[in-house]
């Protein structure tokens, strides 16, 4: 069956994932953003899956995780035997930061914060969705992870980004907060009906069943957010019209294209959270 050999390799990287590049624990300090690298790539972020999940032609260009460089924050009450979550973060700048007040929201959450560095809007698509599949990968083989609160999530064009890894990669996220910024794999017509938005990708069609039923999403855009036609849009008349089960619209007054504060990121989460029970990717 087709989701067996698309599952498989990712079953199969739990183990793989043992020869990334491991940190001692006085490397990486709780509650303190630390560098860590990778050594391997699992087999489901090789060429061969990525045409595939993408419904790509062209073959991606070349790639070695091992030559990337992430960002860690692990709470500072984290500790083994007590699973935490992961924050997947898509930046659209070459540096993954986010403000203090998000990483306090995020260790209250108990979520672990990774993200890439030159993974911004200038780096080509297929290695910004590449380093976070290894980003995910790896940190389950170093940290105790609850799978189902394994979250991706980017800001305008990493927004973008963590929309379609969040359909294309559903057996891997199964949560998804894109902020100010959103691709969807069908044509979208505006709700004004004066603009369409042009389909970017063609997700497999199992896994994009996978992610109707199982995964949860949030979109967040804001009444001066250039993206919000955009982002109605496709909540209306793409993630709510193909079916898609657990989706939201944030719409925040007053919000222009940045960042929101750490009181949405936070009603993001616990939207993600409320599903989570429920089926576990």
């Amino acid at each position: 069956m087709l989701r067996f050999i698309l599952l498989f390799p990712l079953l199969a990287s739990f183990s793989f994932a043992a020869d990334a590049k491991k940190k001692d624990d006085d490397t990486i300090k709780p509650g303190v953003r630390s560098p860590i690298t990778f050594k391997t790539s699992p087999p489901v972020s090789d060429n061969e899956q990525l045409k595939m999940r993408m419904h790509a032609a062209e073959t991606p260009p070349p790639y070695n995780v091992s030559m990337e460089k992430f960002d860690i924050i692990v709470p500072k009450k984290y500790k083994k035997g007590d699973p935490h979550g992961l924050f997947i973060w898509v930046s659209p700048s070459n540096a993954p930061s986010i403000s203090p007040e998000w990483e306090a929201v995020l260790a209250d959450k108990k979520l672990i914060f990774v993200g890439a560095h030159n993974s911004g809007n200038n780096r080509e698509v297929f290695a910004r969705m590449r380093m976070a599949v290894d980003a995910n990968d790896n940190l389950r083989e170093l940290y105790d992870i609850d799978p189902a609160r394994v979250y991706v999530s980017g800001f305008s064009g990493g927004g973008r980004v963590a929309s379609m890894l969040g359909v294309t990669y559903a057996d891997m996220f199964p949560g998804t907060i894109a902020f100010m910024g959103v691709n969807f794999y069908t044509d979208i017509v505006s709700l004004d009906k004066t603009e369409v938005f042009q389909m970017r990708y063609i997700p497999h069609d199992e896994v994009a069943a996978l992610a109707k039923t199982d995964c949860r999403y949030v979109l967040v855009t804001g009444e001066k957010d250039f993206n919000l036609k955009n982002t109605s849009a496709v909540f209306e008349n793409g993630f709510k019209k193909e079916g898609f089960k657990s989706v939201e619209l944030m719409n925040i007054p007053a919000q222009g294209h940045q960042p929101p504060k750490g009181e949405w990121l936070k009603k993001a989460i616990e939207f993600l959270d409320a599903g989570a029970g429920k089926k576990k990717p």
